[in-house]
């Protein structure tokens, strides 16, 4: 073995702590500022070499070095070879991809023509190194007790067709712990909605439900990642109620609670997103059906040191002990807070929805589906809506507005025609000229509604009485009717009309048509009595003109005053 670097005072302070004070391995790495690993191998070496505290106390340095790290015996070439650094083996191996052959080759090449270790004594070297260290719990999972969850590290292009835009899609990963029967699909992202669509497909799959689904810590899951009471953003909670199972997130930066995850990743990056790395793909369903294809064979792939596949313990283990699927698969839904307007209107994504008028001013949730909206409020539905389209719509529905609002919006021309005909036939024609001497149909409904207010405080039938006089007088604003009702005018007699109050058709004062128009024979039997003249003999008898003196034309002359 070789001397080691440490201070030799430091190695027998090490080993005066451990086998005199009886201190933990913790506790001597943390006074003496070494790793547990280091304590552990020397206080391994003086066990192996028999030596106990009043030993290796009476021995100075040189002799406490030569007991606890002999040379190699003489005619071995183990000395002669150069050691592995299992150190930077251990960290290196940390990283993703990295593999005791890859490491084992790097070895090989950074000592060219010295003696060096073949591939079985570079791993042993390593694993008596691994020994040393903090051991793990062997964890035993049950049969359909446990599904893991997680997203690989490394990403697939996809290519949009119509713009060359290349996209990055992910991968999400699930093993059931028993049988580690692995399901993989890709994906858009890692939000909220690709983790719970990806997760019931995963369910789908495995034509199940386990007792258990253990994700990670995304923040697209997790509200609170605490190491010992998680919890869960509302969205997951609904997602487990709904397939009758729970989530229970790993703990923070603890990889060991999630190790069939970590093994599963690894599996489908070497079996489906390594032998894909050379194809193209132009969309997300294409990829799909090519990991599925590859799935399949991973499945089906026999295990190294156990008898069978995946399959064949997933057939064996998970399948009988998973639960029934739900009738219908989840639907991925998120949550948002929204406060109410004055107008009981939510705005969601530009849109705006209505709710109860009696919510104005408070503070609903909102879940959001692919399709529709709906609005909760301590827990209970108080509002569902189809999804709109286009930004600055508005749903609203009858029942969420106020009584006022609602009968203001069941007005038509024709209802209001109709409340005005039952009045009578008067008030129906101020109605219509309301409503057919404005723009829009709407501009006249407040004046129609002011003039059937008055029906409520002086009756229908002194509205009908003030109605027909306004119509008379060719008032037809809603203010006259009211002036009319107001100095009480619809209670006296109308005044008669035009016809009634004309003259009679013979007076001595009413000359009448043939006044001006004298009959023609008259005419010629005085011109031929009287040929010199044509002018009339009476004068105002036959005309504005009769009477007057003609001049040589013919033409009467004006009179003069």
């Amino acid at each position: 073995m070789a001397a080691p670097r440490v201070a030799m005072r430091n190695i027998k302070e090490c080993l005066r702590l451990k086998l005199e004070a009886g201190l933990s391995h913790e506790k001597i790495a943390r006074a003496l500022q070494l790793s547990k690993g280091v304590v552990s191998k020397y206080v391994t070496a003086a066990r192996v070499a028999g030596l106990d505290w009043p030993a290796l106390a009476a021995m100075d340095e040189a002799a406490l070095a030569a007991a606890l790290f002999p040379p190699a015996p003489s005619g071995k070439t183990r000395g002669e070879r150069v050691l592995p650094d299992v150190l930077s083996i251990h960290r290196e191996l940390r990283r993703k991809g990295v593999t005791l052959q890859l490491l084992w080759e790097e070895y090989l090449a950074a000592h060219p023509g010295q003696p060096t270790y073949r591939y079985t004594q570079f791993v042993e070297h390593y694993r008596r190194y691994a020994q040393t260290l903090k051991r793990s719990m062997r964890q035993v999972h049950r049969a359909g007790e446990k599904l893991f969850i997680d997203y690989a590290g490394p990403t697939l292009p996809v290519v949009d067709p119509a713009t060359g835009e290349i996209r990055r899609a992910h991968i999400f990963v699930a093993a059931l712990g028993a049988s580690n029967y692995t399901y993989a699909c890709a994906t858009p992202g890692e939000t909220q909605v690709d983790w719970l669509t990806a997760l019931g497909q995963a369910l789908s799959y495995f034509g199940g439900v386990p007792e258990m689904v253990v994700p990670d810590n995304p923040r697209a899951l997790v509200a609170l990642p605490d190491r010992y009471e998680p919890g869960l953003n509302r969205a997951a909670l609904e997602c487990a109620r709904h397939y009758d199972t729970v989530m229970l997130p790993a703990r923070p930066r603890k990889p060991q609670d999630k190790a069939k995850a970590e093994v599963a990743v690894q599996v489908v990056e070497r079996w489906i997103m390594a032998r894909l790395r050379h194809r193209q793909f132009f969309s997300l369903h294409a990829l799909n059906q090519a990991i599925a294809e590859l799935l399949e064979d991973l499945n089906r792939r026999p295990f190294k040191r156990l008898d069978g596949c995946r399959r064949d313990w997933f057939e064996r283990l998970d399948r009988p002990a998973l639960r029934a699927l739900p009738e219908h698969p989840y639907e991925v839904a998120t949550f948002k807070r929204c406060k109410v307007s004055i107008d009981y209107h939510i705005e969601v994504n530009g849109s705006f929805y209505s709710v109860p008028s009696a919510l104005a001013r408070q503070s609903v949730d909102v879940r959001l589906t692919a399709h529709t909206l709906e609005v909760l409020h301590g827990n209970r539905r108080v509002a569902s809506h189809v999804l709109l389209g286009r930004r600055g719509a508005y749903s609203t529905q009858r029942e969420h507005m106020p009584a006022a609002h609602q009968a203001h919006r069941e007005w038509t021309p024709q209802r209001l025609l109709d409340w005005g005909e039952r009045i009578g036939p008067c008030t129906r024609q101020l109605i219509d000229h309301q409503l057919t001497h404005k723009p829009h149909p709407e501009m006249g409904y407040r004046a129609c509604l002011g003039l059937l207010s008055l029906a409520r405080r002086y009756g229908n039938a002194r509205l009908e009485a003030a109605a027909e006089r306004a119509v008379q007088l060719r008032a037809f604003t809603g203010r006259s009717v009211r002036n009319l009702l107001q100095q009480g005018l619809d209670q006296q007699p109308l005044p008669k009309r035009a016809a009634e109050t004309a003259l009679p058709e013979h007076h001595e004062n009413v000359r009448g048509a043939d006044y001006y128009q004298p009959p023609q024979q008259e005419l010629f039997d005085d011109a031929a009595t009287h040929p010199e003249s044509t002018a009339p003999a009476t004068p105002g008898r036959h005309g504005p003109c009769a009477g007057r003196a003609m001049d040589a034309a013919g033409q009467p002359q004006p009179e003069l005053r």
